[in-house]
């Protein structure tokens, strides 16, 4: 009798396709593909009524991690070690330390979770409003505050008690260096991009030629709203940025971003919220474009909703649009509300303020409406199928 052939890890892993991780403005769902990821079953809601700002997995455990802010018990982590089923609040969720004469910083909710370093399992780090940093190191249980930047010297400047979002100021996305742990960048929406290079002990700006164009300083030191940044996967020294003014890409060593968003069509313009790498292609990025202009209206130029694709690191860039509506489209998606998976063919997934998800399972050549009439939607992440 011959033998059965055996399925390597990486094949195994494909077959089992894609689970989005949705958060909405009003409790969370759950989204699981079939290996093709031409089908899909919902699972939800989950935390009906809660504000689900962040929706995370941690590849390292497994663990599920959920930012959420529930009404009368306020900010809080839930976490889940069942894939979903059970879930638990943690002991000691993100908070600033407590001071005597009560003009303290209170967490308003936490909006960004990210899983450590691969070699510090149990480690978590999380962003909240007003703008600070937590790290957890007992797998979200319970979370410290990160006194290199929360008790800055430079802090009140980096982060005024007077600026931000309409939703209130943000440290809104932690990024780690895979090749080094100490290695991190934080964005923020008040004083643009940080780097550490002691594993958040200190942290100096990182803006150098992004715009500021609300400032009577157009190119501050700080003072940018970064939306969005993300590192190439393939090099980690290249970074990708979507700032509140425009699109951007900085190859360290060097200090200096290029706006690539200049290349951009000018009846589109460059502003938007997210910018998503490669999963192997260091000069390919995707952005989604919204209209910033006169009262920032904040969706889709001309209600028109597409994605934009830069194959040569920004030189250029393609629409992407087939399978969204034509006209009369006036949504946009949020920080958190566009993703990418790994797969061969790269899936494109994104969530809108109308409620609708939408995926795209060839790199954006065609989008497929998966969901509708869902809460606003805050965050999609896209994670092997859980």
């Amino acid at each position: 009798m011959p033998k059965p052939k055996k399925t390597s890890a990486k094949k195994r892993a494909a077959a089992k396709g894609v689970t989005l991780l949705v958060g909405t403005r009003k409790g969370a769902w759950f989204f699981h593909s079939d290996a093709a990821r031409k089908t899909w079953k919902m699972d939800g809601p989950h935390f009906l009524g809660q504000v689900v700002n962040h929706l995370v997995h941690d590849p390292r455990s497994g663990t599920l991690l959920m930012a959420a802010k529930t009404g009368h018990l306020g900010p809080t982590i839930f976490r889940s070690t069942d894939k979903g089923k059970t879930w638990k609040e943690a002991a000691a969720p993100p908070a600033f330390p407590a001071v005597t004469d009560g003009q303290g910083r209170a967490v308003s909710h936490t909006f960004w979770l990210t899983p450590g370093h691969a070699s510090e399992p149990g480690v978590w780090w999380a962003g909240t409003s007003p703008p600070g940093l937590f790290v957890s190191t007992d797998d979200g249980v319970s979370w410290a505050s990160v006194p290199g930047f929360n008790e800055h010297e430079m802090y009140l400047k980096w982060c005024p008690p007077d600026g931000g979002t309409p939703d209130g100021a943000l440290l809104n996305q932690i990024l780690i260096d895979p090749r080094d742990a100490k290695h991190m960048y934080i964005a923020t929406s008040t004083g643009g991009v940080f780097e550490s290079k002691d594993r958040a002990r200190s942290w100096r700006p990182l803006n150098k030629n992004v715009e500021a164009n609300f400032n009577p300083d157009p190119y501050p030191e700080f003072g940018q709203d970064a939306h969005y940044i993300a590192l190439a996967s393939t090099n980690p020294d290249r970074l990708w940025q979507q700032n509140h003014c425009g699109i951007y890409r900085l190859d360290r060593p060097g200090e200096k971003w290029e706006r690539i968003g200049n290349a951009m069509p000018k009846t589109v313009g460059d502003i938007g919220f997210t910018i998503l790498d490669h999963p192997r292609d260091e000069n390919t990025a995707w952005v989604f474009p919204m209209d910033g202009t006169d009262v920032w209206p904040r969706t889709s130029p001309e209600g028109k909703p597409a994605v934009y694709r830069t194959r040569d690191a920004g030189k250029t860039w393609e629409r992407q649009d087939k399978g969204f509506p034509k006209k009369q489209g006036w949504f946009t998606v949020k920080r958190q509300a566009f993703c990418r998976d790994a797969m061969k063919a790269t899936g494109l997934y994104l969530g809108t303020t109308g409620g609708e998800v939408w995926a795209s399972t060839n790199e954006g050549g065609r989008f497929t409406q998966i969901a509708r009439h869902l809460p606003e939607i805050y965050s999609v992440v896209a994670v092997e199928r859980v």
